[in-house]
């Protein structure tokens, strides 16, 4: 049986100040049974939170439900715009929706067209994550949104092509060998690709910054200096995200392929096998990945803008640096 804290609107349930208390909160955001959750049990769980902020919850309401109520709700709903994100986009379906595309990133024998379309396929998913994730205190304009798929998507294809040409080139390798190390091809590409995804994705706030809060959760002012560490965070968990699920399953897979004869006897279970490894490899790696800050962070005043240290009396503020 999970143990349940006294209920605090609006806070995590976990410590975010240690690792594991992230990691265990961020189970609870990418956790796709949410996915399930109907209109009514989102529309019973919004209303539970507000008799809760208006001192009306209903006698008998246990904590454990307040929880559950507040994890359906951030889930699904964002924090800045309060609209609900579209299934795919959302972190509970980044591994459910993500495993497929990761699936075809790492089929052997890819010829330069669908090494393309798997890369491209990819990158629109993440771009879609990344906008629906975002910090969003500030509007993003449709143009600024294009210019920012575009860049992600040609960077992506452009680096994946290009390291699979210099491979096909290179006249010292032999062919299986060229095919393993074309396993690997996705991960450089995917990391970089990510680094520049999420950084067009969300230039926006490079330009006109970010809110930052002070503990009561009342806005301070515009942070530009916030803006670049919610960036800088975030790009980090994108090169951090894509190692263990674009380099453990090729070694898996050739670990499999060489040393024992399963897939030689049974070659229709490679596409099976590959598909729950990479699933394995994702649905580890997206937790660890977004552990590593705190969603919304705390920054000392003392670091930003001299307008936001004389908007406050308060020692730090907070952020929503976005997933």
């Amino acid at each position: 049986m999970a143990s349940y804290p006294p209920f605090q609107l609006n806070k995590p349930r976990f410590d975010q100040g240690t690792f594991l208390g992230r990691y265990k909160h961020f189970l609870d955001i990418i956790d796709p049974r949410t996915l399930f959750t109907s209109k009514q049990q989102l529309e019973d769980a919004i209303k539970l939170l507000d008799d809760y902020k208006n001192g009306t919850v209903p006698e008998g309401t246990t904590d454990e439900q307040l929880w559950v109520a507040q994890k359906r709700k951030q889930a699904i709903i964002h924090p800045d715009t309060g609209q609900k994100i579209v299934m795919p986009f959302r972190m509970s379906g980044y591994v459910p929706f993500g495993t497929p595309i990761v699936v075809g990133l790492l089929l052997p024998g890819q010829t330069l067209g669908t090494t393309v379309f798997w890369q491209w396929l990819n990158q629109s998913h993440n771009a879609c994550v990344n906008f629906s994730n975002r910090n969003a205190t500030k509007e993003t304009s449709t143009k600024r949104f294009l210019m920012g798929y575009g860049g992600a998507v040609s960077s992506a294809c452009s680096i994946a092509v290009g390291l699979n040409l210099l491979i096909r080139r290179a006249s010292g390798f032999s062919p299986a060998t060229r095919m393993l190390i074309q396993r690997f091809v996705p991960f450089p590409a995917v990391a970089m690709a990510n680094v520049c995804n999420v950084t067009l994705m969300r230039f926006s706030e490079l330009w006109e910054g970010i809110e930052v809060m002070d503990r009561d959760g009342k806005t301070v002012g515009t942070s530009l200096i916030a803006a670049k560490m919610a960036l800088r965070e975030t790009a980090l968990t994108r090169i951090v995200l894509p190692a263990p699920i674009l380099l453990i399953p090729p070694i898996v897979m050739a670990t499999i392929e060489n040393k024992t004869t399963l897939l030689k006897r049974f070659p229709r279970f490679n596409l099976p096998l590959q598909a729950i490894v990479c699933t394995a490899a994702f649905a580890f790696a997206l937790p660890l990945a977004i552990s590593l800050f705190p969603q919304m962070s705390e920054v000392p005043v003392s670091k930003l803008e001299p307008e936001i240290q004389q908007a406050t009396t308060s020692d730090t503020v907070i952020y929503n640096k976005g997933l």
